[in-house]
């Protein structure tokens, strides 16, 4: 019997299934972790999700691993490096933002002892568990990804929108959009 998964999932590439599967919605409390879904999905803007999915192993790979720390140090050399890269999204303005962001991400680190407490913090500590039944009831920004954003970009992040901020909650679990009839719904 075929599982009921969010419309978005369903029926869909093997490798969003998977990603839908295992690691949409999972609480991820490790910077690394928080790091690499905020590469994901600024680089994400205006593309598709499949489209970035397809390239993760490319920034995994190009990225350090998803260190910020490492990231941080890229140069101007290692930008334009990347942008000769098809294995990744190819847009200069994504790539210098990764690398600013990476600098804003220690510094937030730093000063909240991780960047995961820090962002952690606007929901308490605890996923928010909404109860959609429709994928056109969910939402693509929020006042609480407004609030995220605003303050992201006022300390200075680059590509940080609230629609981003907003699908980096669903992708780290910040907020459980899940459809209600998804089978993931209640394992998140």
């Amino acid at each position: 019997m075929e599982k009921t998964r969010c419309a978005w999932a369903a029926g869909g590439l093997d490798l969003e299934m998977n990603y839908h599967d295992t690691e949409w919605g999972v609480p991820r409390h490790d910077d690394l972790g928080q790091f690499e879904f905020l590469v994901l999905e600024s680089a994400q803007a205006g593309l598709s999700w499949r489209t970035i999915l397809k390239k993760r192993a490319g920034y995994r790979c190009l990225f350090a691993g998803f260190d910020p720390a490492q990231v941080a140090r890229f140069t101007e050399e290692d930008v334009n490096r990347l942008l000769t890269d098809p294995s990744i999204v190819r847009n200069r303005k994504k790539i210098e933002a990764a690398v600013s962001n990476a600098r804003l991400f220690l510094e937030t680190a730093a000063k909240h002892g991780s960047f995961s407490r820090w962002i952690w913090g606007f929901v308490d500590g605890k996923p928010i568990k909404n109860a959609w039944r429709d994928i056109r009831e969910v939402p693509a920004r929020t006042p609480l990804s407004d609030a995220v954003a605003g303050e992201m970009r006022g300390m200075g992040f680059k590509f940080m929108g609230s629609t981003i901020i907003y699908a980096h909650m669903q992708a780290t679990g910040m907020v459980n959009d899940h459809l209600t009839s998804c089978f993931r719904y209640n394992e998140v």
